[in-house]
């Protein structure tokens, strides 16, 4: 037997999760000037980072040399206040997807199982197996989650229950009140966590508030990150809103100091500048509409979206995708989603909007 072998059976039988393709990477792959390249394969802020958020993070720089506040405590203080909770809600990981596998790491085992939705975010299933847990996977219902049959799929030994909203990668939104339903109808004993990554992107007549329902269902734990529209991506920030008792077992399986003292300060001062993220909101909407009228007009099929990206169909998934690479710009195929014959671009500038469509038009009729 090898040293790999003797690593448990669920370790070994994970497949990676495979991150969007670096503007780097292409480069060298394809021979081509970083600078040409234009990458909207992550569902990032083209806007970048609030100017409040970096010059926070410069600051932040001069004191490198010590440990960050391992309890995070100004966030989480700004949090509080803008959320209406306590300090003792909060958990602050490395990215949300830091806080999911924490969930699992608290509540999970061998013995138990975690359900989450076809075509849903590829952390989930990793997430649950990563502690020997047992996967459900709950057919999607048009791309996205369909609640009475996740419901019905829950186990005497499920633990969790993993939902999107909006989801990734397909976009699809649930009203408030169906997750509040579903809320009502799960045993008190199985934790349900709500990803809301693109909260911030849904418009005003979508948006609820979940944090409020934590009074009610002890059992929801709410993940967000700063990595969509705050712009903070690279510095990995995202924290859990959870009960008292949820958080404090979350944070008990938490990696000392998970959150960085430049991440920190960053997130605060983003959190703050509401300008910026009505700006990102704004021009969101707007490269939403000049990317859906693009492949209207290509007479491409696309799913309606309530994030900051668009997933679409073009039959030969894999052979658009190399077409558009060769072109310099990068979009996130997702086969590994089981939609072959789909891709997922994200809302980019007026600017790199409008490349693509050009690449794509290109690309679909070679």
């Amino acid at each position: 037997m090898t040293i790999a072998q003797r690593a448990p059976d669920y370790i070994r039988a994970i497949s990676p999760y495979v991150p969007g393709k670096p503007v780097s990477e292409l480069a060298r792959e394809m021979g081509l000037n970083e600078a040409d390249i234009v990458k909207l394969a992550s569902n990032e802020n083209p806007l970048g980072m609030s100017p409040k958020a970096k010059a926070a993070l410069l600051a932040a720089v001069e004191d490198l040399a010590r440990y960050p506040d391992g309890n995070g405590f100004a966030l989480k203080q700004a949090l509080a206040a803008r959320l209406g909770v306590g300090l003792d809600t909060l958990v602050l990981g490395n990215g949300s997807n830091d806080v999911l596998e924490l969930v699992a790491r608290a509540f999970l085992d061998e013995n138990s199982s975690g359900v989450f939705a076809q075509h849903a975010f590829a952390v989930y299933p990793l997430a649950i197996q990563s502690v020997g847990a047992r996967l459900i996977e709950v057919p999607a219902r048009n791309f996205g989650h369909d609640l009475a049959a996740m419901g019905d799929a829950i186990a005497a030994d499920t633990r969790v229950v993993f939902i999107a909203n909006p989801n990734n990668p397909t976009g699809t939104f649930l009203p408030g009140e169906l997750i509040e339903s579903f809320l009502k109808q799960v045993s008190p004993d199985v934790i349900v966590v709500l990803d809301e990554a693109y909260n911030e992107y849904l418009a005003p007549a979508q948006r609820y508030d979940a944090v409020a329902w934590l009074a009610k269902y002890p059992n929801l734990v709410i993940t967000r990150t700063f990595s969509k529209i705050y712009g903070l991506a690279g510095l990995r920030i995202g924290y859990a809103v959870a009960s008292p008792a949820v958080a404090d077992l979350m944070n008990r399986v938490r990696a000392p100091f998970n959150a960085n003292s430049l991440a920190l300060a960053a997130a605060e001062a983003a959190l703050a500048d509401d300008e910026f993220l009505q700006q990102s909101y704004e021009t969101n909407r707007q490269g939403m509409a000049q990317i859906i009228a693009g492949l209207d007009k290509l007479g491409l099929q696309h799913i309606p979206s309530a994030g900051n990206f668009l997933t679409f169909k073009v039959g030969d998934g894999a052979g658009v995708n190399l077409r558009l690479l060769k072109q310099g710009v990068i979009v996130r195929p997702i086969a590994g989603y089981g939609m072959p014959e789909w891709l997922r671009v994200s809302i980019g500038s007026e600017a790199e909007n409008a490349r693509f469509l050009a690449a794509l038009e290109q690309a679909v009729r070679a």
